[in-house]
């Protein structure tokens, strides 16, 4: 055992979706951008996704981050973003995570009251605002990807479910948006294990019927994401509140609302002229957690109308662990993981 590699890990949770912060044991990466690193692993060395994501060392509703050093010099640090789905380019839970780790282990030292600093995503530059009070890192934000949404009210056949209404929005990545009441929940817990097996039929009938390609980026592959959407009322003038429930194809409910989720929210908002620049939306999921997305500005973008926004909310660090890579355990592939590992 004490010949078996050690991946170093810092976990922590946003809203109740944990990320295994990756700190250390990873050889360097090949690739002159996070992005190209990112697309390395993916097609390369998928093993590292697959060995902290599934048993015995974890679990699909878990998610990756690996920590890496940036390529542009105006970040503190890279990071590469892994979910069961794959690779997505950009996340506001795990970006919420991962800034404070960045935090926590020093990387960026801590200053009391408000701070600022760049982090480096496969999706590029992100700007991160800290506000820690007595050495505690008392909330995160930071910025979501420009939103918009692609199709407005379409129609799919579901078996089981019948005609179900649909939009697409993006935010980080494709989202399906339904309402929540249309299909019979009211989005509590009790629920969850009925609205993953919904959300995957959906989510299978639109992949079969359509596939969505990103204005500016092309194809960014099949449709991974379904957000169920409860009523909005209104809890402050410019304050929005929903309940909300994400669904990660295949077969996860988010433990967070996400924040791309909520970004998709507010492009869906925007679209619908319910909201103004400077208007806030509070996204509340089965458990009772929370982000908030602020709609900071609108621009067009083609035949477009691209929102703008943040997300804020907490971070949690929940453990510290060495993780021991046996490559002897039949229940461990350790394949393409060796050529990632340091040493």
């Amino acid at each position: 055992m004490s010949k078996a590699p050690i991946i170093q890990l810092m976990d922590t949770h946003a809203g109740g979706d944990v990320s295994r912060i990756v700190t250390g044991g990873i050889a360097p990466l090949p690739g002159d951008t996070v992005r190209a690193q990112m697309e390395y692993l993916r097609d390369q060395a998928d093993g590292l996704r697959r060995l902290l994501l599934e048993e015995p060392y974890g679990i699909p509703e878990m998610s990756v981050d690996l920590l890496v050093p940036p390529t542009d010099p105006k970040a503190a640090a890279g990071y590469i973003i892994m979910e069961v789905m794959g690779y997505p380019i950009y996340s506001g839970s795990n970006t919420l995570c991962t800034a404070t780790a960045v935090l926590e282990s020093g990387i960026v030292p801590k200053q009391e009251g408000h701070q600022t600093f760049l982090l480096e995503s496969p999706a590029g530059l992100v700007q991160i605002d800290a506000e820690v009070r007595d050495d505690v890192v008392e909330s995160i934000t930071c910025e979501g990807l420009p939103s918009y949404i692609d199709t407005y009210r379409a129609k799919v056949h579901v078996p089981g479910l019948g005609d179900v209404d649909y939009s697409i929005a993006y935010s980080g990545g494709f989202y399906a948006l339904v309402d929540a009441q249309e299909l019979g929940f009211e989005l509590n817990l009790a629920e969850e294990r009925r609205l993953a097996e919904t959300a995957h039929a959906i989510v299978e009938a639109i992949r079969a019927q359509n596939n969505y390609t990103h204005y500016s980026l092309g194809d960014v592959g099949p449709l991974p994401f379904l957000h169920f959407m409860g009523p909005v009322e209104q809890a402050a003038p410019g304050h929005y509140r929903s309940r909300s429930a994400t669904y990660v194809h295949p077969g996860v409910i988010c433990r967070s609302t996400t924040g791309t989720g909520t970004s998709a929210r507010l492009a869906l908002m925007n679209y619908e002229g319910r909201i103004q620049p400077g208007d806030q939306l509070e996204t509340v999921s089965l458990r009772k957690t929370s982000f908030v997305g602020k709609f900071t500005s609108v621009e067009t973008q083609g035949d477009y109308s691209v929102v703008k926004n943040t997300i804020t909310g907490k971070s949690y660090v929940i453990a510290k662990s060495d993780i021991v890579v046996n490559c002897e355990d039949p229940m461990v592939e350790c394949g393409d993981l060796m050529v990632v590992l340091a040493g």
